[in-house]
């Protein structure tokens, strides 16, 4: 995500000047004020995958962590700049396409004890509100199902800025990020450690390194 800076902003303190007043910045229904930029935002969008990331961390053995990703998903995203509470998102994620750098650790993933990935081939994220919790914080409330188990997630999500790339292309950055237990949606296998402890944590931490691209609609 290094092609998005941040946009820098600046906070004007009222003064006490007499002259025409200048119109308070459109606000998205919760009262918190918006960049008018967000406004050019509008629209329906897609992840561009070779220049994003859908991953995750977790403890192994107590001591390390691993990391992995998906790199095979479809995504509509829909971005309100005007009322950022009607923005919605939906990923669908082959959950075969897990990604460790470590081949046997990738077969067991998607194997009986872990993703199933036979019987249960995707996992879904559905999101059911956004929140503009001021300047690029949001927040997106959704479901998220893995091997038909849903259950509501949090994903604190900022937007990192806007660019048009060298090839025409509209894109618009995003990171977000979230921790779940995976227990809760049937990722229930372990091993015990004999110093005490689990092989495998059960707190996950996801994170989506988002580059998106504005949708062409069609001819």
């Amino acid at each position: 995500m290094g092609i998005f800076s941040r946009r820098q902003s600046a906070t004007i303190e009222p003064t006490q000047a007499v002259g025409p007043r200048t119109a308070a910045p459109a606000a998205d229904g919760t009262g918190v004020p918006l960049d008018p930029a967000l406004r050019a935002l509008t629209g329906q969008w897609t992840i561009d995958r070779p220049h994003s990331r859908i991953g995750f961390s977790v403890r192994h053995a107590m001591v390390t962590t691993v990391r992995g990703a998906f790199t095979d998903y479809d995504s509509a995203l829909y971005f309100d700049g005007d009322q950022p509470s009607r923005s919605r998102a939906e990923i669908a994620i082959r959950v075969a396409s897990v990604d460790t750098g470590v081949e046997q650790r990738d077969a067991h993933l998607i194997g009986t004890d872990f993703f199933d990935a036979q019987r249960f081939p995707e996992m879904v994220f559905r999101s059911t509100s956004t929140l503009h919790e001021g300047g690029e914080s949001f927040r997106m409330t959704g479901d998220l199902t893995i091997r038909d188990h849903t259950r509501p997630v949090e994903l604190q999500l900022a937007y990192l800025g806007s660019v048009l790339d060298p090839f025409g292309y509209e894109r618009a950055g995003f990171d977000a990020t979230t921790t779940i237990d995976r227990t809760d949606w049937g990722l229930v296998y372990n091993q015990r450690l004999e110093a005490g402890g689990a092989m495998v944590s059960e707190r996950v931490r996801l994170q989506f390194d988002i580059s998106a691209i504005r949708a062409v609609p069609p001819a």
